[in-house]
C-alpha cells in the first residue's frame, strides 16, 4: 500500500523544546507524541526531520520508544506531502500576506 510521506520536526513538535538549544541534549518527549505518531503511521510514511546530529536524534527516538514509527531521519528537505514544524509560515499565493505573517510570527510556546 502506497503511503504519502510526512516530514515531522523534532524540536518544538515531538519534544518539550522551548528555545533553549543545547547541542548534546534533546528535551523530553512531549506528552501524546507516541499516540500522535501511531495515528499518523497508519496512513503516512513518517520521516523525522531535524537540524540536530542524526545519531543523537536516533538515540533519542529509540530511548522514547518511537523509532518504530519513522522510516528514516534526515536534515534534508525531501519530497513529501506535508511538513509538520513549529517554525514555518505557509505560503498562500500572496507575497504581501506572507511578509505580514513573517513580521508577526511567534513560535507556539511564546504566544
Amino acid at each position: 500500500m502506497y503511503k504519502k510521506t510526512l516530514m515531522i520536526d523534532l524540536d518544538g513538535v515531538l519534544n518539550t523544546y522551548k528555545g533553549l538549544y543545547k547541542e548534546n541534549h534533546i528535551s523530553p518527549v512531549r506528552e501524546g507524541a507516541a499516540e500522535f505518531l501511531e495515528a499518523l503511521s497508519g496512513r503516512f510514511l513518517l520521516v523525522l526531520f531535524t537540524s540536530r546530529d542524526i545519531n543523537l536524534a536516533k538515540k533519542w527516538i529509540e530511548e522514547h520508544n518511537i523509532a518504530k514509527y519513522f522510516s528514516k531521519i534526515t536534515n534534508i528537505k525531501e519530497p513529501s506531502y506535508l511538513m509538520i514544524d513549529d517554525r514555518c509560515v505557509r505560503f498562500n499565493g500572496d507575497f504581501g500576506a506572507v511578509l505580514e505573517d513573517i513580521k508577526n510570527f511567534k513560535v507556539w510556546y511564546k504566544n
